[in-house]
């Protein structure tokens, strides 16, 4: 499932460190802006328990697990909605992407300058926020002239269609990003086509300095983040670049040290898929254990196309179990034997921790 989030931003805030050390993907890092051009991709593998423990049941050769693709995009400056900076590049770069990760800067560094001047989260978030809205702003007012033109023209009736931009227009102009309205699912759909920049879902990343990697993000960006209908997490994306030099041990014992439970990348993975509303099918035997990804939602029928379209195509029933019940029972003849396991049909909707069987005929 190509679903992607963008790691967007102020220029030297840590974006390509944070991109490096969710992918290793060796992105261009410097102390000047726009060292990052175009936007370079990776993938980050999404941590789970589950897995690892129906590794341990099952012991196969391989498990694979649920993965987020991330895509570095250039750092925004003010007036990037009127052309400055990389603007509609940098614009065009994020309407591709499914979700929005903020990366702003709260450490201090005298040999990293920052380009509004000082070190300020809540202000770096109002900066993009302001360009992504005014942005926004621009292509739903050349919708609305369109759609009002061919209204007088063709004498048609788009009431329903009129009044929404125009609620969106007033929303936007109030300061206030798209995913913070009320809209149902009918006018979500309509307004797909745009790709606005503020519909899509929020998360921001906090980059802190080492000493304060284990604290809790401050209230004002807390309140901040939630006033934009996201959520912020502290991440130190130089820890994070450190521990990818270190073997397992030394791993945990640095986290240790740090009073880390796990690496801020664990959080990050977790926190984009949840962003993206998707959830988590498994399938388990002796030759594989995988988790695999799908929209809340999604029907057995869509978890077999995930697969293979050979699975949806000849789909006869899906084999149901829940991970936990599986793990417990030891084994799927203990879980029948318990009753535990169920069959279900194409339009069963598929639950987080279900490990599926798919039966089918081609």
């Amino acid at each position: 499932m190509a679903l992607s989030v963008g790691i967007v931003g102020l220029p030297n805030v840590g974006k390509s460190t944070l991109f490096n050390a969710l992918t290793r993907a060796g992105a261009a890092v410097g102390n000047y802006p726009f060292t990052t051009i175009e936007p370079n991709t990776g993938i980050l593998p999404v941590p789970d328990a589950r897995l690892d423990r129906l590794a341990a049941l099952f012991a196969p050769p391989r498990a694979i697990p649920a993965t987020v693709t991330f895509t570095d995009i250039a750092g925004l400056v003010r007036g990037a909605s009127r052309g400055e900076g990389l603007g509609n590049r940098f614009l065009g770069h994020i309407r591709e992407c499914d979700a929005t990760a903020l990366v702003v800067r709260a450490f201090n560094d005298p040999d990293v300058s920052h380009v509004e001047g000082g070190v300020d989260p809540c202000r770096d978030i109002d900066v993009v926020e302001l360009e992504l809205q005014l942005a926004d702003l621009e292509a739903v007012g050349r919708r609305l002239e369109r759609t009002e033109k061919t209204v007088r023209l063709q004498k048609a009736k788009d009431v329903e269609g009129i009044d929404l931009l125009h609620r969106v227009v007033s929303h936007l102009d109030s300061g206030k990003p798209v995913r913070t309205m009320r809209l149902s699912s009918a006018e979500r759909l309509a307004l797909r086509d745009l790709w606005l920049l503020t519909a899509k879902p929020l998360l921001i990343i906090v980059n802190v300095d080492e000493a304060r990697s284990g604290d809790s993000v401050a209230t004002e960006i807390l309140e901040r983040a939630a006033a934009a209908g996201g959520e912020a997490i502290p991440v130190s994306a130089l820890i994070e670049s450190e521990l990818l030099d270190l073997d397992l041990s030394e791993r945990a014992a640095f986290l240790l040290d740090l009073g880390l439970d796990e690496p801020g990348l664990d959080r990050v993975a977790r926190a984009a898929y949840h962003l993206l509303r998707l959830i988590t099918f498994f399938t388990a035997g002796e030759k594989e254990v995988r988790a695999w990804t799908l929209h809340e939602g999604g029907t057995a029928l869509d978890a077999a196309a995930t697969i293979h379209t050979d699975f949806a195509t000849g789909f006869i029933r899906a084999e149901v179990v829940d991970v936990e019940a599986l793990l417990s029972a030891g084994s799927y003849a203990a879980v029948r034997d318990q009753g535990k396991q169920r069959l279900e049909g194409r339009d069963y909707i598929v639950r987080d921790g279900d490990v599926v069987h798919f039966r089918f005929n081609v």
